[in-house]
């Protein structure tokens, strides 16, 4: 489960006429219609993300089904590359199901379109209180809750450890103890100095889209800066000022000295091209396999202001048009069960997102391999993207802007740029008042 595909959309197109929005339904959401749900109590519609995740949502659906065969549930499954654009076409077509999943940093988006309705009330408060403290942030909008995950993401750098000791580093287990910026570019210097080629880390530019937001936004705040002023919700002075360029400027500094393989192949670190690879929760199977006792997960490196690592993945939500508002509260609070929960993150390599699932997990307990993810998560060390309708304005500006430094456009001018366009959109949207 990696970060999802940003919707492609504008937030001022809530006022969209009906005829465009039925030419919008009829090129993205052919073969998604509501029909086969029709005879249920629910529908819900989910992303189609890996096969394992797929089984296990449909397992779960079916158990549901079996011990509730009055209010039965109709799972439609739409494709991941492009479930923002079909589910933001059905929504402004009026044509949304009664549960819907969706990517956690587009909550405030689709409630402030009216999309959802919150879950005060609806879902019980020991299971809002279960949630670990990232998941129930990710949700909450304007101080009220429209989505929970069962899930949320895990974001550190994977690293040999036996090929950090030899080049001389030490292996922090905490975030308070990250590398220090100038920790990290020696750790890059001997590391290439051992190396054939000098390229050691692997950021997973193969990959595009939300991964860069998701990926290296962190490093915004870690220096000092951030996507957008979180206060007065303004980009131009904080996702242009001196630290996020600065943040930035490190980025490129490493792609640029040949530290950054490009890997093209997505192996760089399977195949031991790399000591380091920039990834997230969804490589621990594999990474795993290939390195076992070696492979060790280290905090983000620290660039002045405390590491800082990502959050937020899927999240369920019950629409405002949904039939029996309570019943699908009921259908969500069924997967948040400690056991599905668990049968999810088994699946898919997550982070259990109730604290009771949580406590079950030995490989997130202390001195599991992925602990440090459940510290993150819990304890602060994690930054949610921007909670704001304005997030897939936000989100493609930066998209852009880190693709521009990757290819060598100064820092200073690609930030400015992404933030002119999102206080333009903002503006144009009156604030998103």
């Amino acid at each position: 489960m990696r970060p999802a595909a940003a919707p492609r959309r504008r937030a001022r197109c809530r006022g969209l006429p009906g005829a465009l929005a039925a030419l919008a339904l009829a090129a993205g959401l052919a073969g998604c219609g509501r029909e086969e749900g029709s005879a249920a109590a629910l529908t819900v519609w989910a992303h189609a993300g890996q096969a394992a995740e797929r089984r296990v949502l449909e397992a779960q659906v079916a158990r549901w089904n079996a011990a509730h065969p009055q209010a039965r549930v109709a799972l439609t499954l739409l494709p991941e590359g492009a479930y923002g654009s079909q589910v933001q076409a059905a929504a402004l077509a009026g044509d949304l199901p009664d549960v819907l999943e969706l990517d956690g940093p587009y909550v405030a988006s689709y409630a402030w379109q009216g999309h959802l309705r919150p879950l005060d009330g609806l879902l019980p408060q020991a299971v809002v209180e279960d949630l670990i403290p990232s998941v129930r942030a990710q949700g909450t909008w304007r101080g009220r809750l429209y989505a929970v995950g069962a899930f949320d993401s895990g974001l550190a750098l994977w690293a040999r450890r036996s090929l950090v000791e030899a080049a001389g580093a030490r292996i922090p287990a905490h975030p308070r103890e990250a590398w220090s910026a100038r920790e990290f570019e020696a750790l890059l210097a001997a590391l290439a100095a051992r190396d054939p080629d000098g390229a050691v880390l692997d950021l997973k530019l193969n990959w595009q889209g939300e991964w860069y937001t998701y990926g290296f936004s962190p490093l915004l705040v870690s220096a000092g800066g951030d996507l957008i002023d979180r206060g007065r919700w303004r980009a131009t002075g904080t996702l242009d000022g001196p630290a996020s360029v600065a943040a930035m400027r490190a980025v490129q500094g490493w792609i640029r000295r040949g530290y950054v393989d490009p890997n093209l192949d997505d192996a760089a670190f399977v195949q031991g091209r790399v000591a380091l690879s920039w990834s997230g929760h969804w490589d621990w199977p594999r990474y795993r396999a290939a390195w076992g006792e070696d492979l060790v997960l280290v905090p983000l490196p620290d660039l002045g202001r405390g590491s800082r690592s990502g959050q937020g993945s899927w999240a369920w939500a019950v629409t405002a048009r949904a039939r029996d508002p309570r019943l699908a509260a009921r259908f969500i609070a069924f997967l948040l069960r400690p056991e599905e929960v668990l049968a999810m993150t088994a699946a898919n390599g997550a982070v259990p997102g109730t604290r009771a699932a949580l406590a079950r997990s030995p490989a997130h307990a202390p001195g599991g391999p992925l602990h440090l993810y459940a510290v993150q998560l819990t304890q602060g060390w994690t930054v949610p993207r921007p909670r704001t309708p304005a997030y897939p304005v936000v989100t493609s500006a930066f998209q852009q802007a880190f693709a521009d430094i990757r290819d060598g456009v100064d820092p200073r001018v690609a930030l400015a740029r992404a933030a002119r366009l999102i206080d333009e959109d903002i503006a144009a949207n009156a604030g998103y008042r």
